[in-house]
């Protein structure tokens, strides 16, 4: 009975089997004394297929978007059948090789030798041409790179199949001498040198390439490659040869070979992913391989390397601009979105301005390029632009559209807007035939660009006072969008702030639109003092500086002339606008140099009001300002009527007013009728209200007292009710606390 563990007999014992196993052991490890003890043994068979656990080398192709790809070397590990010359090659184990080859008859007994042949056992030495799954001998001595054993092997008998795949190894891994050596075997079909030759090519090992044309390889010949590329994607069969295949896959140097041998280059490859309407100038994405063929220098635009170095050596042996239904290789470049390629293009002198004509429209490069919002292409299209002769960016195509009108069209504005402004940076500044259509200096106001702006200015070739159709100047327009600093570096420059748009508004007045006015005004404000400009559009500055409270920019613009007491556009005055901010010291210093407390605009509103408007904060303005409408009232005087005998006597009228420097309040010229005053209170006193209630009138809103040195009560009542007797007790303390302590340094 035979019983087997697996696929292996265990009874009987096959001692077969397991001598040859312990030969595959042997070999694997590398122990040249355990296999030559098992080469020795009689019933070891040298073919035994048995299985180990095998690390063998691979290769894996990494894409890149526009690099070359690349290859890169691993290792993997994992479970296999295999012959004991497979293991002695893998491992480089030239002396087992040798043994496991040697002619066995002349290692044993005839007699024994002649019963294992006859028993079917054994053979006359290892075959070279057993194919295992992972390949023959020849396939591993290549991809382990043993040219010595690979040698031994074609020199033993290796077959076609054997050196064809070791071949195709080579090209894979890129062993140019092993490649050599097998093409030496004349063993090589010529459909499979070609195949290995484009494989090569793809994985761009440029030394198996040379040798294989060395060796006699048609480089124009044809093979079906998989051909991919990460960026255009592309992962298709195709028939190619081999300078297409080195192209997309973006092998420069390999390029560089097949050039220098010859390869012929005029040749259509079907590999486009882009098709247009010749009609209507329509693009269509159709897939890689649907669009229609052209020339080997548009496939090399499309699948671009970043150095550029193909399409330039292509761009040597082909005309730069021969037409592919209606467009050259600059519109493909714009079109596949490829600013390399656009820049390398117009380095080899692409004309710029060639335009796409069809039957509805026209246009130029550049206008494709602002449509599809390629900006770095917009760039370099914008840079030939600027360094043509005469180039005019003032253009418009048929249907009446700018390169700019375009790119907003297609939401692009801001790509075609940097490449611009890159461009203006470095001093290179557009012509425009049309400002209606491009300016110049209206376009970088709009971006807010200072570089650029700095740029444009400091050329000398702008009107910085240019205004468009809507009556809109530059320093308008960076008012409107916001751009301080470009609004300031026009404010410097000698922008005219005063200029009137076709609304009737001022750059200053646009400014007002924006979050960030303040900071509009703060620019204006330092122009101001600076420069000494007054009334600039709409901008008082005496007005601001009140506003915001900076006392020192007041002092010196009023030191310089400036009317504290004249109205802005909306009618207000410095004071007013200190009130009703709550600016105490901006009023005490206005009011220091004049400020009329009285005046009331059209709302009715005056400096008092504004202030009281202030709700939840200690209001150091109102003080100010009511101090200041006291000590006028009573230093100036006015209509009092004055009681007499307590309030017993009848009120009679009197012109009563303070001295200030000596603190007296007179309402007549006798010494009774000039008093220093202790206390000034609102309001009647108690004994004044008993002697006047016969009377009716003790609680009038208007009624004051005064109580003097001589402690003499006197009572008065105003006109104007309880405000007015508010203001004269409230001058009264004043001045005579001013007259006594001397008046507060202004704060």
């Amino acid at each position: 009975m035979t019983v087997f563990s697996g696929s292996r007999q265990v009874v009987p014992v096959d001692y077969e089997a397991e001598v040859s196993q312990r030969l595959l052991d042997a070999s694997l490890s590398g122990d040249l004394k355990s296999a030559l003890e098992c080469l020795a043994d009689p019933f070891v068979d040298v073919n035994f297929v048995g299985t180990v656990c095998l690390k063998t080398r691979k290769t894996e192709v990494v894409l890149r978007e526009e690099s070359a790809a690349e290859v890169r070397f691993d290792y993997e590990e994992f479970k296999t059948d295999v012959t004991a010359l497979f293991l002695a090659v893998h491992v480089g184990n030239l002396a087992l090789v040798k043994k496991l080859l040697m002619n066995l008859f002349l290692d044993f007994d005839v007699e024994v030798a002649s019963k294992k042949l006859l028993s079917g056992l054994a053979s006359i030495g290892a075959d070279v041409n057993h194919k295992l799954f992972k390949g023959f001998a020849t396939t591993v001595a290549v991809r382990e790179c043993r040219l010595e054993i690979l040698e031994i092997l074609l020199k033993t008998g290796a077959s076609q199949p054997a050196c064809e795949e070791a071949l195709l190894e080579a090209s894979c891994h890129g062993q140019a001498r092993l490649a050599e050596l097998l093409m030496g075997s004349d063993l090589i079909r010529p459909h499979v040198a070609v195949q290995a030759f484009v494989t090569a090519c793809c994985r761009g090992f440029a030394e198996v390439v040379n040798t294989l044309m060395k060796c006699g390889v048609d480089a124009s010949a044809s093979h079906r490659q998989l051909l991919r590329s990460s960026k255009p994607s592309l992962h298709t069969n195709v028939d190619c040869t081999a300078l297409v295949a080195a192209v997309v896959s973006r092998q420069a140097s390999v390029v560089r070979l097949l050039l220098q041998a010859r390869t012929p280059i005029d040749i259509k490859v079907s590999l486009g992913a882009w098709s247009w309407d010749t009609t209507t100038g329509e693009e269509f994405r159709v897939g890689a391989g649907l669009a229609e063929p052209y020339a080997i220098s548009w496939c090399a635009v499309e699948y671009f390397e970043d150095s550029g170095a193909i399409l330039r050596m292509l761009l040597q042996h082909l005309p730069l601009e021969t037409l592919h239904h209606g467009r050259t290789l600059l519109h493909h470049a714009i079109l596949c979105c490829n600013a390399g390629a656009v820049k390398v293009l117009l380095d080899c002198g692409a004309n710029v301005e060639c335009p796409v004509k069809t039957l509805k429209t026209e246009f130029c490069p550049i206008h494709m390029a602002a449509r599809l919002g390629l900006s770095a292409a917009l760039q370099s299209l914008i840079d030939a632009v600027l360094t043509m002769a005469g180039a005019d960016f003032g253009l418009v195509n048929v249907s009446g559209q700018s390169a700019g009108s375009i790119a907003r069209s297609n939401q692009w504005s801001l790509s075609f807007q940097q490449a611009v402004l890159d461009a203006i940076k470095v001093g290179k500044i557009p012509k425009s035939s049309n400002v209606s259509v491009f300016s110049p200096l209206m376009f970088v106001a709009q971006a807010g660009d200072v570089q650029a702006l700095k740029a444009l200015i400091g050329s000398g070739e702008v009107n910085i006072d240019y205004q468009d159709d809507k009556g809109f100047s530059a320093v308008m327009v960076a008012a409107l969008k916001g751009h301080v600093e470009a609004f300031r570096l026009l404010v410097y420059a000698g922008a005219d702030v005063k200029l009137l748009n076709k609304s009737g508004e001022t750059a200053f007045k646009l400014s007002e639109l924006n979050q960030n006015r303040h900071l509009f005004e703060k620019v204006m404000l330092e122009f101001a003092l600076e420069k000494g400009n007054r009334n600039a559009g709409g901008f008082y500055a005496l007005h601001c500086a009140a506003r915001h409270g900076v006392l020192d920019a007041v002092k010196l613009l009023t030191s310089r002339g400036y009317d504290v007491n004249v109205p802005d556009g909306n009618g207000y005055t410095p004071l007013m606008l200190a009130a009703r901010e709550g600016h105490g010291s901006m009023c005490e210093l206005l009011i220091s140099h004049g400020a009329n407390c009285y005046f009331k605009n059209a709302k009715g509103e005056t400096a008092l009001s504004l202030a009281r408007k202030i709700v939840g904060l200690k209001n150091d303005a109102e003080r100010v300002i009511l101090d200041s409408l006291a000590r006028s009232l009573v230093l100036e005087g006015t209509s009092v009527m004055k009681h007499t005998k307590g309030g017993k006597g009848n009120p009679h009228g009197k012109q009563m007013k303070m001295v200030g420097t000596t603190g007296v309040l007179q309402w007549g010229k006798s010494r009774k009728r000039n008093v220093i005053c202790l206390e000034a209170e609102l309001g009647p006193s108690q004994a004044f209200e008993r002697n006047r209630n016969g009377k009716g009138n003790a609680n009038e809103p208007g009624v004051f007292r005064v109580v003097t040195t001589k402690n003499k009560e006197v009572h008065f009542m105003c006109e104007g009710g309880l405000e007015m007797a508010e203001l004269w007790v409230r001058g009264i303390k004043l001045v005579t606390r001013e007259a006594i302590f001397g008046k507060q340094p202004e704060r």
